[in-house]
Parts: C-alpha cells; structure tokens; sequence
C-alpha cells in the first residue's frame, strides 16, 4: 500500500499539529512560520534536526533575504505543492528520513545516502558540446518496474528525495506515472526543458511532487552554442509556463571557462528569479563524456572567485545556490559512492557518482541493500573525506589518485566508451595539473578561514 505524503505528516506530527502547521502557512506563510515551527519542534524529531530548525528560526526572524525566499516559495508554488511537495522533502525526506536513513546504516554496516540518482533512459533529443553522459550508449533504458522497486525499497531505508537524469527524464514515457504512483517522494528531474510542453506541466501541477532542474549556459548565445539553436527561448518559454502553473523549479548550469563569470553575475542570478526559479546548481565542467575537453575547465582563480562570490549571492539573492564541488565544507567532502547519494545508469550500472564513470557491478537481479553494498562504494566511503581541505572534495578532480586506487583496489571498469583514459597518459597528467594547481588555492582560502 502506498502511504501519501500527507498520511505520514499526520502519523508523526499528529494530526492537529499537522493541520495547524499547514493552516498557519497558507494565511500567512511569512508571518506565521514561527508558530508552525515551534509546532514541529514538539514533535519526536532527532536532535541535530532540532538544532538545524532552530537555527532556520533565527533565519527568518533576522534575515530578510531568507524572508523574502521563503514568502517566494508561497507566491510561486501551487495549493498542491504546499500540501504536498513541502511536506515530502522536509517531513519525509529530512526529518523523518533521515534518522531511518542513520538507523538503517547502522544494520547494514555501509552508509544509506539521502537520495538516489536513477537515469531512467539514455535517450536525448539534444547534443550538447561535452555532455558529461555523452559517450553512454543512446539505447538503454531502465524498465519502469525495475525504478518502481529501487525507489519502493528506498523508502524502506529512508529515501524520499530521487533526482533523475539521463539522458533526458522526459524521453522517458513512464516518469510522470511514477511520479504519480510515488505521491510521498520529491522527485527532481534534470532535465534540458525542452519536452516539458503544456501537457506535463499541467500533469505536475496536479501531481504536486517534481522539481525539474533546467539546464541552462547563461544567455542566449551561450546557450544556444553549446545547446543548439532555439534552446534558450524554449526553455524560457517552459519556465515561464511553469511558474504560471506554481511548478517549483530550478536551474542547472555546467560553470565553464567561458561562461563562468555571466553565471554567477548579478544579472544572470536576477534573470532566473524573474522567470521564477527557486533554486540553482553549479556543476563545473569536467572533461569526460562527449569530446573532453581540458580547456574548459575552471581555472584555480576562477574556482577561488567563485567560492567569494557563491558566499555572496548566498546572502544578497532571495534563491537557494549549490555548488556542487565548491560546496564540500557544508557536506563534509564527497557525497558520493554511496555516502549521501549515488548513480544508477540507465543499463544499469551502480556508479558511485554521475561524474565517475566506473562500476563494478549492475543493479540486475540485486536489492537495493545489495547495491548499497557494492564493492566500490566501501572503497569509498573508507577514504572519506579524501582531503582533510573541503575545498577539495572530489576523487576525480581534486585528489584524482584516490580514483585510481579505488578503481585498481575494486577492479572496476568503465561504464562507457572513454572515462578510463582520465587514469592514465596524457589525460591522466592534466588532470594532476588540474589538481595540483587547484590544491595551492585551495589551501591558501582554507588557511585564510581558519585565521579569520
């Protein structure tokens, strides 16, 4: 039986704690966030979660940007989203997922991640310059009964939030139904936005659960170039649409050499809040997949601008901005390898990170406890963190010597036709020039904060 997500805010709020909760957002969500949080804070809740909502409190009483990002959340989502989405990711998901999540970890001896990154399909409408999943066969896709029971076992262990990838999610024919059928679960597709047409906006509207995360390069030229021509105006097209809906989404954009600085510029961040996004992820290019190519890496003193200036749009933009390397000293280092999340492939390969095109074994016939048990993620997760410096977080980029123990220690191989070539020859050489120059930054922010 599939238990809705508002079932389970009553069964551990209780019903008139949840139903007051709900009714003092809808009034006035600003204003009586207070007194729905001191509600929830007489609940069961773990004890870090107590802290972490206490100190949400102090946000929203003292600063004015997160006022004014949560009265955004309200304005821009629909009835059906407040009641539903809200209640999934931050009842289901965090406060009562997460402590299972802990829980379950401690039986089985590895962690259970807080989310699960599934491709259900490889197929894309677009080809994109230097797709990261670029060089994965275009003809696997995943069953809709073999997702349907990763996800059913995942809730088992505490996973309520289920990013989706590709490919493209929308290629897909089942997503919406099993969006549907998963009522109690956030689901957030990465997605290039432009098969989102009227019909699955409405289909989202109605079902209250899916964030799509746009991709995005920056303004038309940028985006066109690396997306094909007409992209740009598409994707505005659909953001636009789904605002009108009060479809929650965000945008996702792959920071490069050339577009870095327009991303993360005032103008770029102001241009996504008016289209109506709540949300960004920054992923820095990283030469795999489809023609790597080394020159578009970030530089060490642009990663380094970057760290300044993410801080700052943090705290003068009413939108909530991750960035996905940058961002290891809120993570504690590397989230992957099964640690607070993996990849799945839509052939089915267990890869510990959509950035880590290695697997030693393949969801076939094999539990989601099985999977969490795979070789390479326990090499993984006995080296995390990889660097004592959060800075540098990741096994590829950061410290790529560690991918190659793990890879030699578990015999894993490549999940497509080209990620080996970053272990050894000349790939293998940049992308140590790559890590040893980012190191040198790296250790001069860090020992700038701990003098501070």
């Amino acid at each position: 039986m599939v238990i809705s997500g508002t079932e389970l805010g009553k069964r551990f709020l209780g019903e008139k704690i949840f139903r007051q909760v709900i009714s003092y957002l809808e009034k006035d969500p600003l204003n009586n966030m207070n007194r729905g949080i001191d509600l929830i804070l007489k609940a069961p809740i773990a004890e870090h979660h107590r802290q972490i909502i206490h100190n949400i409190k102090d946000y929203l009483e003292n600063d004015p940007v997160t006022q004014k990002y949560i009265q955004r959340i309200f304005n821009n989502t629909n009835e059906t989203f407040r009641k539903k989405g809200i209640v999934n990711f931050f009842l289901n998901a965090t406060l009562m997922g997460v402590p299972k999540q802990l829980k379950e970890s401690e039986k089985l001896g590895v962690s259970v991640p807080f989310a699960i990154l599934i491709d259900p399909t490889s197929k894309c409408n677009l080809r994109c310059k230097g797709c990261w999943a670029g060089t994965y066969d275009h003809h696997d896709e995943l069953d809709f009964e073999t997702v349907d029971r990763l996800i059913t076992e995942g809730k088992e262990l505490g996973i309520y939030f289920i990013p989706l990838s590709g490919g493209e999610p929308f290629a897909w024919d089942p997503l919406l139904e099993l969006c549907e059928k998963h009522d109690d679960v956030v689901f957030m597709p990465y997605t290039n936005g432009t098969l989102i047409d009227e019909q699955k906006v409405e289909k989202m509207a109605e079902l209250g659960n899916i964030s799509p995360a746009i991709s995005i390069e920056g303004d038309r030229q940028l985006t066109d170039e690396r997306r094909g021509k007409g992209v740009f105006d598409k994707v505005s097209s659909v953001m636009e649409n789904l605002r009108e809906a009060g479809v929650p989404f965000g945008f996702s954009v792959t920071l490069t050499r050339e577009n870095c600085e327009q991303v993360i510029s005032e103008e770029f961040i102001d241009m996504m809040i008016d289209k109506g996004a709540l949300y960004g992820w920054s992923f820095h290019y990283i030469p795999i997949g489809r023609e790597p190519d080394f020159s578009l890496m970030l530089t060490a003193e642009q990663r380094a601008q970057l760290v300044e200036r993410v801080n700052s749009l943090r705290s003068s933009k009413p939108l909530k901005f991750a960035d996905f390397w940058n961002d290891g000293h809120l993570s504690g280092g590397c989230i992957a390898g099964g640690r607070r999340y993996f990849h799945i492939t839509a052939k089915g390969d267990i890869e510990p990170c959509a950035f880590i095109h290695f697997a030693v074994e393949n969801i076939q016939d094999k539990s989601l406890k099985e999977i969490l048990q795979t070789p390479i993620f326990k090499s993984y997760q006995k080296r995390q963190p990889f660097d004592e410096n959060y800075l540098r977080p990741c096994p590829l980029i950061d410290v790529p010597d560690a991918l190659r123990e793990i890879v030699d220690e578990t015999g894993a191989t490549s999940t497509d036709s080209g990620s080996d070539t970053i272990l050894t020859g000349k790939e293998a050489e940049e992308m140590d020039k790559v890590a040893t120059s980012w190191k040198k930054a790296a250790d001069e922010i860090a020992s700038g904060r701990v003098s501070e």
